[in-house]
């Protein structure tokens, strides 16, 4: 790790900048006893931070900050969604890379953020700069969890320490230690950051919280079902589950809504807000009280810089079939559920969409359905009922992804809605799965409050998830709470993490790839003469087979220059 950490004898190198009301990236340069004899210097100072946080895609060569492409985080690397060529990390074969940007980088940000704490120490008055040292101990806990979820155990070290320094040449800490160095950051965190969400996208306490449920939750059910610490995971769901009724109980979120759009359409516009006209309702960012963390982005001046629109609605995005069966009906059960009247098959090519939770069909296009594109057909007149110019043709998969696809004119590349790193949606629905994890059971009041407020934005009148409903239908509680979080995050980066959490990677991904059940060629299209891919026994496409998933593919393997540098990090297991 020796070229991972850089000693700074001053930051005078560093670039610093002031704010703009999107990019909090550097500008001006500072020297040591500049940067740190001033409140508003810690500030700029911290305003770099915000740059290293998830996003569409990459803007360097960190691929954990890739949520939509590929990434360790991306759904590409998982079950639901595919491109092209298969991925390898999808496929279980990568292997052992000689340097990884993402480890690297990771470090060297945990240097600045240790380093701007250690400044703080020794300022006065320390609530001056109370803000800045509560991002800092947040980003602190945020990079972190990034090395827990991508290698497990991991070099931790609170001080800016040097190249030199014994710390970086011993071996790894547990990550149950590390979760808990974590949580306790989020938690002065809290102590420190603003008690209400601001105008520019910086952090707020309930921030903390939500960021706090999350991790709590990961870990806390890594442990439980990885045969890891039962009592540190009862500890983690517990603060999982005490984080997200933080923020719930705190009223400063919900759920986006308009009675203007309805509930699908309240949901898939959601992820496509912009400030100019971008959908019927007239409603712009400052009306999603849902997004509680989130990468900032202006057509003009910080577009999201990638082919969304085209990549999710022309195919080259390929939502897979088993996507589409985890969607439940809207008597709450699944397809396959016995007795399930509501369930119309795959016989015709729209038949698997009717009387199916409504997020189906906001995030995937069905047959024949009218969509606009954000160049050539594009809205024009903002009315409800205005038609799409477009009608779609199952082509690929057969699942055209309609979610984060753009309805307006705009060039490719710069359409520039938010990407929401934390929602309010999903800490719902984490306090519904900590609840049940921790205490093998959840109540249907528990159940109102969270998971089902989330079913019934986008669907009113869907039979809620009740002790009744799978009691009486002989379902699995466990699977019911899994499934509802699927389809909520789908395309989000959280389905390959929640396999893996879950230690089911092992049963899920090894499957085929499939695509839709195949019927006849009109549901390709009038440019496909021929179906281009074989199918199964049962009629579904194969997009890809011959997946695997062995016990080491549970984390990533330590580059092997960084072996070289400290043997005591030791590679992870089933890599050696």
């Amino acid at each position: 790790m020796k070229h991972v950490i850089l000693k700074l004898a001053s930051i005078a190198g560093a670039a610093l900048t002031a704010v703009s009301c999107l990019d909090f990236s550097p500008e001006k340069q500072l020297s040591d006893t500049q940067v740190w004899d001033k409140a508003d210097n810690f500030t700029l100072f911290a305003d770099e931070f915000y740059e290293w946080t998830s996003d569409f895609r990459a803007s360097t060569s960190l691929t954990y900050m890739n949520r939509v492409a590929d990434g360790p985080h991306a759904d590409t690397r998982s079950d639901l969604m595919c491109e092209a060529s298969i991925n390898n990390f999808s496929a279980g074969n990568n292997s052992i890379p000689s340097t990884d940007e993402n480890y690297r980088q990771i470090y060297k940000r945990l240097y600045y953020v240790n380093l701007l704490l250690q400044k703080a120490a020794d300022f006065e008055p320390q609530s001056d700069i109370a803000e800045p040292m509560g991002e800092a101990y947040f980003f602190r806990a945020y990079l972190y969890f990034e090395l827990v979820q991508m290698f497990g155990d991991c070099i931790y070290t609170a001080e800016p320490v040097d190249v030199d320094n014994e710390i970086l040449y011993g071996p790894r800490t547990n990550r149950i230690t590390v979760i808990r160095n974590c949580i306790a950051d989020l938690k002065a965190a809290v102590e420190l950051l603003p008690d209400s969400p601001s105008a520019d996208g910086r952090l707020c306490k309930n921030a903390a919280w939500a960021y706090l449920s999350r991790i709590g939750l990961y870990e806390g059910t890594w442990q439980k079902f990885h045969n890891g610490d039962a009592a540190a995971s009862s500890e983690f769901l517990k603060e999982a589950a005490e984080a997200a009724k933080e923020v719930m109980d705190s009223d400063q979120y919900e759920l986006f809504y308009s009675d203007a759009l309805g509930g699908r359409d309240s949901y898939r516009y959601m992820f496509i807000l912009e400030n100019v006209q971008c959908n019927p309702a007239g409603l712009t960012k400052a009306d999603n009280r849902e997004y509680i963390f989130y990468r900032r982005h202006d057509e003009t001046l910080k577009p999201i810089g990638y082919n969304i629109t085209h990549a999710f609605t022309e195919g080259a995005i390929r939502a897979t079939n088993n996507l589409a069966r985890i969607y439940r009906c809207q008597n709450g059960l699944p397809i396959d559920a016995p007795g399930n009247t509501q369930w119309m098959g795959e016989a015709g090519a729209n038949t698997e969409f009717e009387n199916r939770d409504l997020r189906m069909n906001a995030t995937l296009l069905m047959n024949g359905q009218t969509y606009w594109t954000n160049d050539t057909e594009y809205r024009t007149t903002w009315e409800a009922d205005e038609a799409g110019k477009t009608a779609n043709r199952r082509v690929n998969s057969g699942y055209q992804a309609y979610k984060w696809a753009t309805e307006r004119h705009v060039q490719d590349e710069s359409e520039g809605y938010d990407y929401p790193i934390i929602r309010y949606a999903e800490v719902l629905l984490n306090y519904a799965e900590a609840v049940f994890e921790l205490n093998g059971s959840i109540t249907d009041e528990q159940l109102d409050e969270s998971l089902n407020l989330v079913r019934h934005r986008s669907n009113p009148t869907m039979t809620k998830l009740s002790n009744a409903l799978v009691t009486d239908h002989h379902l699995d509680m466990r699977e019911e709470i899994r499934a509802e979080r699927t389809v909520e995050l789908a395309f989000e980066g959280f389905r390959i993490d929640d396999l893996k959490r879950w230690k089911t990677a092992e049963t899920e991904m090894p499957k085929d790839l499939l695509g839709i059940k195949y019927t006849d060629d009109t549901w390709f299209g009038q440019n496909w003469n021929n179906m281009p891919y074989s199918t199964n026994s049962e009629g579904y496409i194969i997009l890809y087979t011959g997946r695997e998933w062995n016990e080491r593919n549970y984390l990533l393997p330590i580059p092997s220059d960084e072996l070289q540098l400290n043997p005591e990090l030791k590679q992870n297991p089933g890599w050696e």
